[in-house]
């Protein structure tokens, strides 16, 4: 495997870890709050972050490859709104997706194709990724923050599954 791909590989793994210690900060926050939906909501994703850095873990590893793992940043921990915690979830996933798409990049340079095929999965996944945190703004975009329709789309939040 191409040197360069594999340290960005490696660290692919720290951002979806370090993605998920995000969530669970955010989730924090809302829990404080005693929004319990957004709190669920939060915690699934946090939970799918890891899963993420998982494929990452486990593709190095049937590939023969070295994992190192990186120090995890400290996370956000005050927000000003669950909107903000929303729009701050979209911007970090515009983020990961844009270093999914150079690691695909990287990886096509390389001619390495069985990282371009893992790689598709996240390509695809990002999609949804971006579009649920969307959603949720567009949502709360809708209702004040104490209203009868907020506690209804917390409600609601926590309907989400893994």
């Amino acid at each position: 495997m191409d040197k360069k791909l594999k340290e960005e590989l490696n660290k692919q793994i720290n951002e979806e870890i370090a993605s998920a210690y995000i969530y669970q900060a955010m989730a924090a926050w809302v829990e404080n709050k005693n929004y319990g939906g957004f709190t669920k909501w939060l915690k699934v994703q946090a939970k799918e972050e890891n899963i993420h850095a998982d494929k990452f873990y486990t593709f190095l590893m049937d590939r023969g490859e070295k994992v190192e793992f990186l120090a995890v940043a400290k996370p956000e921990n005050d927000f000003r709104s669950v909107l903000e915690i929303f729009e701050k979830a979209l911007k970090h996933e515009k983020y990961i997706t844009a270093r999914i798409d150079k690691l695909y990049e990287m990886a096509e340079k390389a001619g390495d194709n069985p990282t371009k095929v893992m790689l598709q999965w996240f390509i695809t996944e990002q999609v949804e990724e971006e579009k649920n945190p969307t959603v949720m703004i567009e949502k709360l975009k809708l209702i004040k923050e104490g209203t009868g329709g907020f506690f209804y789309l917390d409600k609601e939040a926590g309907k989400r599954e893994a």
